[in-house]
């Protein structure tokens, strides 16, 4: 066991742990046992972290160069995978994030330390805080790492609805032949055809996959270098160069176009982009959540309801009744959707309590904004790969539905007004021939 000590007192650390006594704090103090750090958060960090190493070693001299250089190497060998397990404070926790910040810097530190022979807890050699966390605050990082976490994520998610969109639209040109009975309020309205109800599907996702592109401008401004409250050190020499110079590094590091904040306060005290991203998300979930819908509607049966689609049989569907097979992927699309939905409504209370110069309720947002992305992420192309690819319609149900209904008696009420045709219906109870024959009746007179 090893011992580290700060002005709060002293606790004993397994000789081989990367973290160190601030991690250990926060990990006994936030035992929520709820979920552990986002880990592209995480990694977003670590980003920063490395691209700030990278830029102290330019422009320091002397004997500075070596530590940064082995602090960049420990950000590579955290962003290829190695010491996930060491990152080990909740999620939710009190702080505005600086115990994730902590733990990284704790984590970075010490596999550094390793890298230069020395052993864990060596903070003489290179320092969580001096080193790794230099010219960086909780209040700069943590919200850029935010933005850049949310960015790629939002990149995976706009080429999933990409790839859903053309599914969707292969099947509007596949069944642009099939008619079928549309449906206003559930109750059988005017003839459709099968195709053109997946173009409006296709245009639905249209429109999102697009939002979802526009929004990314809206997350590139970041404040790092702004330090506590967007107001960065001045007065030194070198920090006074760090900023820009650790930005261009990072959007090189990442592949985004960041850009420094105009006024880097507003970053970080405002975290209304955020509410923005997640109502943008809000809407992708409603429109999935009503598509999905549908699909399980026109799945239904197979006897008993519409039948008009069917979803590929994946799984059984009952432990008592043989040969039931649910509609599991448009379930889960849509429980997906509920939860997106949530994860909205606690951004936007949690935006709205940013108090002053800084959001004490970050990691909730992270949290969530995270979940959402990664959750949407992952439905929308198990959505399309196992429930809109694999449908097969049902040619003659539709036609049969069709020719069932009195659908096509408002093609009458340009010759006979809407109270003549709707008289005809009643007098005959909805029985189509028969409405049929007495509508030709009236106007062959």
């Amino acid at each position: 066991m090893r011992i580290e000590k700060d002005a709060l007192g002293e606790a004993a650390l397994p000789d081989d742990a990367l973290y160190g006594l601030q991690s250990l704090r926060a990990r006994d103090n936030f035992t929520l046992e709820y979920k552990p750090t986002n880990l592209r958060l995480i990694h977003a960090m670590v980003k920063v972290k490395k691209a700030a190493a990278i830029t102290y070693q330019k422009l320091e001299q002397g004997n500075k160069e070596q530590i940064y250089g082995a602090i960049a190497a420990a950000c590579d060998r955290i962003l290829a995978g190695e010491a996930a397990a060491m990152f080990i404070v909740d999620a939710l926790q009190g702080g505005a994030g600086t115990s994730t910040n902590m733990n990284v810097n704790e984590v970075i530190a010490n596999l550094a330390l390793g890298i230069l022979g020395k052993s864990p807890g060596d903070y003489d050699t290179i320092h969580p805080l001096d080193d790794v966390n230099r010219g960086q605050s909780t209040n700069d990082v943590y919200p850029t790492a935010l933005r850049i976490a949310a960015i790629e994520l939002l990149r995976e998610l706009s080429d999933a609805c990409a790839k859903l969109q053309e599914a969707l639209q292969k099947k509007e040109n596949e069944w642009g032949d099939i008619k079928k009975l549309g449906r206003t309020e559930l109750m059988d309205a005017i003839p459709i055809t099968l195709g053109a109800e997946f173009g409006a599907y296709s245009q639905a996702i249209a429109r999102d996959r697009w939002r979802l592109y526009k929004i990314e401008e809206r997350l590139r401004q970041i404040n790092l270098g702004g330090q506590a409250v967007g107001i960065s050190n001045k007065s030194d020499k070198i920090e006074r160069k760090y900023r820009y110079a650790a930005i261009e590094t990072l959007r090189e590091l990442t592949g985004i176009g960041l850009a420094a904040a105009e006024y880097p306060m507003d970053i970080t005290q405002n975290n209304d982009v955020f509410v923005e991203v997640s109502g943008l998300l809000k809407a992708l979930a409603v429109n999935l959540m009503k598509i999905a819908n549908d699909l399980r509607l026109m799945n239904s049966g197979p006897h008993g309801g519409l039948g008009e689609l069917r979803l590929a049989p994946l799984q059984a569907g009952s432990t008592i009744m043989p040969g039931k097979v649910n509609p599991v992927i448009p379930e889960m699309v849509i429980q997906v959707a509920i939860k997106v939905m949530a994860n909205d409504y606690a951004i936007t209370i949690a935006a709205a309590h940013g108090e002053f110069e800084l959001n004490a309720l970050s990691p909730l947002i992270a949290d969530t904004l995270l979940e959402s992305l990664s959750l949407l992420g992952r439905a929308v192309p198990i959505f399309r790969c196992k429930g809109v690819e694999l449908l097969v319609p049902d040619r003659e149900r539709c036609k049969a539905l069709l020719d069932a209904s009195y659908a096509f008696a408002m093609a009458y009420l340009p010759q006979l007004g809407y109270d003549t045709v709707s008289r005809i219906i009643t007098e005959n109870q909805g029985n189509p021939e028969q409405i049929r024959k007495a509508l030709e009746g009236l106007i062959d007179r």
